[in-house]
């Protein structure tokens, strides 16, 4: 494969922004139930058991954006209360289902049936409300994780389409150079045992990691790895610009040969064109 030396400005030139939706599955059964819920003047226990009955997972996303709550401030909140009554312990649903009137009186003290009938009472507003909490809460992170998974999707049709499924091991652990430790690595061909080709992919802002944390995982490849070990970064999204003094650390890694080349999903081309010529190359074809 022919040797390249890439520059800061090519790559930023490159960047583009990575789309996905906030909505998932969850998501949509917890709409699904909001728009259920009867509109009533005053809530009571038998609308509560009603949420928790249809669907326990999904009820209880739909009280904690009643309360306004995350998950990680709710459930302590709800597992302390819940202990007070002395019978019950832990918050979950057999939890639930071991006592119910004992658990749902618990979150009515806790406000629930206070924060249902002021939430559903405001005319227009009620379930826009609720929709956005759920958006900016477990909605960001769900967007990210998609970003996430599209760009490794995108990697993999590419590495597919080159090589054979056999020669493919993907979110593996590879062996290092050593022989005595491994890393983790989104693609290692023709396996994670002696691979002779890694692939990393990194689409920045994707999981909610910190950049520097992206950084790390690239210096722990680049550690572990054979010094005759092809190493590919394939990254994208317009956020790597807020931080451009950590884009050029990578581009100075790929100057110093420690990772051959990093492309962008503008270079999807020169992706799979570099990879045929690597397979070419190779000797487990």
């Amino acid at each position: 494969m022919k040797r390249y030396r890439q520059t800061f400005e090519e790559i930023e030139a490159s960047l583009s922004r990575i789309e996905s939706s906030w909505m998932d599955v969850h998501a949509s059964e917890v709409i699904a139930m909001l728009k259920a819920i009867p509109i009533r003047k005053r809530y009571q226990a038998k609308d509560i058991m009603a949420l928790l009955d249809g669907n326990f997972k999904i009820g209880s996303t739909v009280i904690r954006l009643f309360m306004d709550q995350s998950k990680d401030e709710f459930i302590p909140n709800l597992t302390a209360a819940l202990g007070e009554q002395g019978t019950l312990r832990g918050s979950g649903v057999k939890c639930y289902k071991a006592c119910k009137d004992e658990y749902v009186d618990v979150l009515i003290k806790m406000g629930l049936a206070d924060n249902m009938t002021k939430a559903v009472n405001r005319p227009l507003h009620w379930f826009d409300t609720l929709t956005e909490r759920l958006k900016g809460g477990r909605g960001s992170a769900t967007k990210g994780q998609a970003r996430g998974r599209d760009m490794e999707n995108f990697v993999e049709s590419i590495v597919r389409s080159v090589f054979r499924p056999g020669q493919v091991a993907i979110r593996c652990r590879f062996t290092g150079a050593t022989g005595l430790s491994t890393e983790k690595a989104d693609f290692a061909i023709p396996s994670a045992l002696d691979p002779s080709i890694l692939i990393e992919v990194k689409a920045y802002g994707a999981t909610g990691s910190k950049q520097t944390d992206v950084l790390g995982d690239i210096a722990r490849i680049v550690e572990q790895k054979r010094h005759d070990t092809v190493f590919i970064l394939v990254t994208d999204g317009i956020t790597w610009k807020q931080r451009s003094n950590d884009l050029r650390k990578l581009v100075a890694l790929q100057n110093e040969g420690k990772i051959m080349r990093i492309y962008t999903k503008t270079m999807a081309q020169e992706l799979m064109d570099d990879l045929e010529t690597l397979r070419s190359e190779s000797e487990f074809v």
